[in-house]
């Protein structure tokens, strides 16, 4: 866990990702998509970090692909080497999809195109009062259905808003993204992150096999009928009270305590 492209941390139960690139304003280079791929592939590995931060340095979260180092290489590129650099970039976001630990987005500045796109695909998103957030594509001319744009958008703000947002590639700033429920929280920039901290403390302290659980089942749940879900749920429930965490649930219930699951930080 040595990336180059940007700073990895870990400290107790939670890894922090930073992008670190602010002169450039975080925008992502071929380096750091693969990097950023690898790393999210590889932290399902490591047991001891139960929740992750994806953040930025600078006034900007990630304002996309790299005008020098990305877009112009692609304008001359071959279709066979565009469609490897597409694919390339929908595969950061199954990494961040399958990883089975909560990922929260902590959104220091300015929100756009590529960087749009880690911010909805990580579970929650906190954000700064300065992050606005517009979904580029179509201003230079591409679809809006980019890295998994249009079946993420929708499933976080519903198909009217993220029609509006994927075909205008408008920016709307922190309050009205907060409004129609595309960031979780707004708060001052100074206070980003130590709300950041208290709600990823909180994820890292909660069941490990629960959470997991949870985000699969958003995942594999968006695209099957009620009594599919209804079985499938069922099913997770059942092998889930069969854990420790369970019991221990239920004794800090009845011992009016807060629980202390399986592997949580003290």
């Amino acid at each position: 866990m040595t990336p180059r492209s940007f700073r990895y941390e870990e400290r107790g139960a939670v890894a922090t990702v930073t992008l670190d690139r602010p002169q450039s304003l975080n925008a992502l280079t071929f380096d750091v998509y693969r990097e950023l791929t690898d790393t999210f592939r590889a932290l399902a590995d490591r047991p001891g970090v139960r929740a992750v931060v994806l953040t930025g340095t600078g006034r900007a979260f990630c304002t996309g692909g790299d005008v020098k180092d990305i877009i112009g290489h692609l304008v001359k590129r071959d279709a066979a080497a565009l469609l490897e650099f597409t694919r390339l970039t929908c595969d950061l976001v199954r990494a961040m999809r399958a990883l089975p630990r909560p990922i929260v987005a902590s959104l220091n500045g300015t929100v756009a195109g590529a960087g749009a796109i880690l911010a909805i695909a990580s579970d929650l998103r906190v954000a700064a009062d300065t992050a606005k957030i517009a979904f580029l594509f179509v201003k230079v001319g591409l679809a809006g259905a980019d890295m998994g744009a249009a079946w993420m958008l929708p499933r976080i703000v519903g198909l009217g808003r993220a029609t509006e947002l994927l075909m205008t590639g408008e920016f709307i700033d922190a309050a009205e993204a907060l409004r129609i429920g595309l960031y979780n929280r707004v708060v001052p920039t100074e206070r980003l992150a130590a709300e950041t901290a208290a709600l990823v403390d909180r994820l890292a302290r909660g069941p490990l096999e629960g959470l997991a659980a949870t985000k699969r089942a958003l995942m594999a749940e968006a695209d099957v009928d009620l009594e599919t879900a209804l079985e499938q749920e069922a099913r997770i429930q059942a092998e889930l009270m069969t854990r420790p965490d369970f019991q221990e649930g239920y004794a800090a219930f009845m011992a009016k305590r807060p629980p202390r699951f399986d592997g949580a930080p003290e």
